[in-house]
């Protein structure tokens, strides 16, 4: 008998496509699915609004893709030339083993570095949800004369941030990579734990619509995908090594900064919101009612914000 699981990865994908919403097909506010060569590796990307619009960066999240962004893009469109790229490993983006490309944060920020430069953006205002944060703060650091302004979306660089499950389950396993460890955190590489990613603190879970975490979960479950994710989980610990110099970044150049957070997250604390004003004293921050993927339920609220503090 044949694996379900090409279908099941083929019926998320095209649920995933028929909810995007419906735009004539010459608007600029279409959202346009392209693909780039970087550095031998595919990446997909979803692009839309003017060219010649203000430009803004969404980077997406684990264990998600650009998909996450589906009901913001249309919105920040009327405003922004918007790109949204997958990295490698993830979403439609190609998914090399481990022995062909290093799954570092900072292989993952050059590689978007180089797409960036590729598409000809040079000013831009980066989008950071959880994974976006250590990829974009990267990006920021190494050329702040770029960043027109940080949006911070339950992307978290303070240790007060860290949740408790966080800490006990990924801490262990940055420790030691053992048998119990690792399946602490292979927890979250499965359907309770995707979905549990969705659900948990959302301001009324019975209204999400579970494609969203079907089709990541499809994409999860790719041959070879859990080396892919493994690598990711253990190289986070650097991410934690870099909140100082993260922090010193933020003080020394002052980006225009919008923290929007989901209030119920349980793996990055609203206590990790209120901790940029630290640094960022003048950070507009706002905790809404929702969760770790806030979009799902606030994308409109969000892009309210995103476009009075951002597109001027």
């Amino acid at each position: 008998m044949s694996s379900p699981k090409p279908t099941l990865a083929a019926g998320a994908l095209a649920i995933a496509l028929a909810a995007v919403p419906a735009v004539a097909a010459g608007s600029p506010l279409a959202v346009r699915y392209r693909r780039a060569t970087v550095d031998g590796v595919g990446i997909f990307f979803r692009e839309a609004g003017p060219p010649d619009a203000p430009a803004i960066v969404l980077l997406h999240g684990f264990p998600s893709s650009s998909h996450m962004f589906r009901d913001l893009i249309p919105l920040l469109a009327t405003r922004f030339h918007v790109v949204a790229p997958d990295y490698p490993g993830f979403g439609h983006s190609d998914a090399p083993p481990p022995g062909a490309y290093r799954y570092t944060f900072d292989r993952l920020a050059e590689t978007m570095e180089t797409l960036l430069e590729q598409l000809g953006l040079e000013r831009y205002v980066l989008y950071l949800q959880d994974y976006g944060g250590p990829i974009g703060f990267r990006l920021a650091a190494r050329h702040p004369e770029r960043v027109r302004g940080l949006v911070i979306q339950n992307a978290n660089a303070y240790e007060e941030g860290l949740s408790a499950l966080t800490r006990e389950a990924f801490q262990a396993y940055w420790s030691d990579q053992g048998p119990e460890a690792t399946a602490r955190v292979r927890a979250f590489l499965r359907p309770e734990g995707t979905r549990f990613q969705y659900t948990a603190g959302a301001r009324a879970p019975e209204a999400l619509n579970p494609d969203a975490w079907v089709l990541d979960q499809a994409l999860l479950d790719r041959p070879g995908n859990e080396a892919i994710q493994l690598a990711l989980f253990l190289d986070y610990r650097e991410n934690v090594a870099r909140y100082a110099a993260w922090h010193a970044y933020l003080r020394a150049h002052r980006p225009r900064t919008l923290v929007v957070w989901g209030r119920g997250d349980p793996i990055f604390l609203a206590a990790g919101a209120e901790a940029y004003r630290r640094d960022l004293p003048r950070a507009e921050i706002h905790l809404l009612d929702g969760g770790h993927f806030l979009l799902e339920e606030q994308a409109p609220a969000v892009a309210r914000l995103i476009l009075r503090a951002m597109a001027r």
